[in-house]
């Protein structure tokens, strides 16, 4: 690239960043949360938080004494973590000084001395002179002009050992959304409050078989403002499939780990189990499962991962059935899940259901047995301790694979070296 190319694209990333900055500045994301409620008590939330460290680092003993940025915090999610970790640091950094402003008014509501705001671009996140355990990106490196610059700089701020958690927007679920989008442009829609409110009227005047239909029916992004706004009307977008995803990460650096709930991407969960093609999933390598899954669902509509530094040994977040260490893991439930009991065949004694996930046909029948089991998950206790009987653990092997593919619970395996 000669040097007139370098400034030119050089000058178009920073017109396509104040764009998105401005629009950011008319339209805070997501919408503000007038107060903030503590998701459970106490209790609750330290197994919450159990539950979510040991997603990120397995091997790892739990502490509540971490550093974390938030990047691209929007108007409440860095206020939000800050409220549910108060033992750690929370850096909350954006391009939006309305976003911020509306993150200050939480923090000064809820007196959560442990979060700082700056007004900083993703993208030299570096002016921090700070490197983080843990970095949450959620719904930003898409908006980038230039996304692997941005996922280096997040990559270079993550102390050793740390975990990202990257969201980015998927194709195939979206189609609706980007019909529209390119419908806005050919006809110049804006984003004033007055073509917003006309682009709203005409969204529910769309043929019902529009691609767009379900989304607004069942996102609350179509339910105000800022939300439809973002969704349709942004400067600067784009999706990753699968295998997008992937290649992306690694060009820059980044190790896949695993996916923030990753159900949706098995083919041990769910309809694809009773397929013809589940052979032929279950053969593929699990790159090519991910990718195969993506166009089975055809409406995921992001992508959630967990990703550490590519120098960041395996060991660190592997979870493996393979050799006898298995019975030394400590199960956790997560706390979306609930079980149903009632209207069920006599050989079922409950259904679990993570409320996490949107397809109806990822849920989990157990048996009577089973059931047992999962009731006396406390968080404490290996599966040796919860399955003492030797004659039953083939099959607890089993449910407990199935528990943790189905995202009922996360596993602790700090206790693997015990005997």
């Amino acid at each position: 690239m000669t040097t007139p190319d370098i400034h030119r694209a050089y000058n178009r990333s920073e017109r396509v960043s104040e764009v998105v900055r401005e629009f950011y500045e008319r339209y805070p994301y997501p919408a503000l949360a007038e107060a903030l409620k503590p998701r459970r008590n106490q209790a609750s939330q330290d197994q919450l938080n159990l539950a979510e460290h040991h997603l990120f680092w397995p091997a790892r003993p739990f502490r509540t004494e971490r550093s974390v940025l938030i990047a691209g915090c929007g108007s409440n999610q860095a206020a939000r973590y800050a409220m549910n970790w108060p033992q750690a640091r929370i850096i909350g950094i954006d391009v939006s000084e309305a976003s911020l402003t509306q993150t200050r008014g939480l923090k000064e509501k809820h007196n959560l001395n442990n979060l700082e705001l700056r007004w900083l671009p993703l993208e030299k996140v570096a002016e921090l002179n700070e490197s983080f355990d843990q970095i949450i990106c959620t719904g930003v490196l898409h908006h980038l002009p230039d996304p692997a610059f941005g996922l280096r700089a997040l990559k270079n701020s993550l102390n050793k050992g740390g975990a990202m958690q990257i969201m980015l927007y998927a194709p195939y679920g979206r189609a609706g959304i980007y019909l529209i989008q390119e419908y806005c442009r050919r006809l110049g829609v804006g984003t004033s409050m007055e073509e917003v409110s006309e682009l709203t009227k005409v969204l529910h005047m769309l043929p019902q078989r529009h691609p767009i239909w379900p989304l607004l029916q069942e996102s609350p992004d179509f339910r105000y403002a800022a939300g439809l706004a973002d969704a349709l009307l942004h400067p600067q977008d784009r999706p990753y499939s699968v295998p997008e995803l992937l290649t992306f990460l690694a060009n820059n650096g980044v190790r896949f780990g695993r996916w923030l709930r990753q159900a949706p991407y098995l083919p041990e969960c769910g309809a694809p189990v009773n397929t013809p093609h589940y052979e032929l999933l279950s053969g593929l390598a699990a790159e090519e499962q991910y990718a195969a899954m993506e166009l089975f669902r055809g409406s995921m509509l992001r992508h959630s991962v967990i990703a550490y530094n590519d120098d960041e040994p395996v060991s660190t977040w592997e979870i493996g059935f393979e050799e006898n260490q298995w019975v030394n893991y400590r199960p956790i439930r997560v706390a979306d899940t609930v079980c149903v009991e009632e209207r069920l065949s006599p050989d079922i004694a409950g259904v679990l259901i993570n409320q996490r996930h949107t397809d109806k046909d990822i849920y989990m029948p157990i048996n009577m047995a089973e059931k047992d089991w999962y009731q006396s998950i406390d968080g404490k206790r290996t599966i040796k301790d919860l399955v003492p009987d030797k004659a039953v653990i083939a099959s607890a092997k089993k449910f407990f694979i199935r528990l943790w593919q189905h995202d009922q619970i996360v596993l602790d395996t700090t206790a693997c070296g015990e005997r």
